[in-house]
């Protein structure tokens, strides 16, 4: 004989009243509004997870480093100098300079493509300070200049290169660099909001470049060229950084060179940071 248990239905849940939920929500402290400090880290974080998760993107600091400078330097080593070491001790500092530099559009290519994929959408929504996303990028992107520029210093040594300003010169140097990189990023980020694809980002990008790298004193003494192209070099960007940063390799701290590469890049970030924001909230 079988005998079945019977299961008497649940009570039924008495009635949510509004009070209720409204004293349950009211009874708990929100939690504080994250600072302007801690979302940029936080977006900075996630350009790095980036990296770690495509490390392909490392490629462009890497590799084109390397080719940049051993092509430099062997090719027109003996045709400039009396040698491809002497030509190196000339120019290493100007080749790390223009590496970085060139690497920096890919902060707005990247700007773009989060556009374009709607991620932007979902950012704007969060109470967070507005601009932490596009200085999270830059943040991020740091960690790349900073790879690109010690590859390129190995390579240097490797081959022979020996700075006269010693640890101290040459990490002054890097670090300069890398703050005029970080300034000169936000160019970059208001083309990734005013270009409709990654591909007329890149394209604008290059033609501002290599104008600026090549019409400079990175490769060649500019007092070679003829006088109205030393005029343009003379007030080139490029050519003030590369300065700087090759006389602290140098062991030569040259004060006004120094100055001009921060009041520059002050100008920069004020300039075009506020340019890219007003973009920002109004795309």
């Amino acid at each position: 004989m079988t005998t079945t248990e019977v299961k008497t239905p649940d009570a039924p849940l008495a009635a949510l009243r509004p009070e209720d939920l409204a004293a349950v929500l009211v009874a708990r402290e929100r939690p504080p509004r994250p600072s302007a400090l801690s979302t940029s880290v936080t977006f900075g974080w996630r350009a790095v997870l980036k990296i770690k998760h495509v490390p392909e993107q490392l490629f462009d600091v890497t590799a084109f480093p390397i080719m940049m400078t051993l092509m430099f330097t062997f090719l027109f080593g003996g045709a400039l100098a009396s040698s491809p070491g002497e030509y190196l001790q000339y120019l290493l500092p100007g080749i790390m300079s223009t590496s970085v530099l060139m690497i920096t559009m890919y902060t707005g290519v990247a700007v773009n493509t989060d556009i374009t994929k709607g991620v932007f959408d979902r950012f704007r929504s969060l109470p967070i300070w507005r601009p932490s996303a596009m200085v999270g990028y830059l943040l991020g992107d740091l960690l790349r200049y900073l790879i690109a520029a010690l590859v390129i210093m190995a390579v240097g040594l490797v081959l022979g290169f020996r700075p006269e300003g010693g640890i101290g010169g040459t990490a002054a140097g890097i670090v300069l660099l890398l703050v005029f990189s970080f300034a000169f990023s936000w160019i970059w980020t208001m083309f990734g909001l005013l270009m409709r694809s990654e591909k007329s980002v890149m394209g604008v990008s290059m033609m501002v470049l290599f104008p600026l790298t090549f019409l400079s004193n990175v490769y060649v003494n500019p007092e070679t060229m003829p006088g109205w192209l030393q005029v343009f070099v003379d007030v080139n960007p490029v050519t003030h950084v590369v300065s700087a940063v090759r006389g602290l390799m140098a062991g030569q701290w040259n004060g006004g060179e120094i100055t001009w590469v921060l009041v520059a890049g002050a100008v920069l970030v004020v300039v075009f940071g506020t340019l890219t924001m007003r973009l920002y909230n109004r795309k």
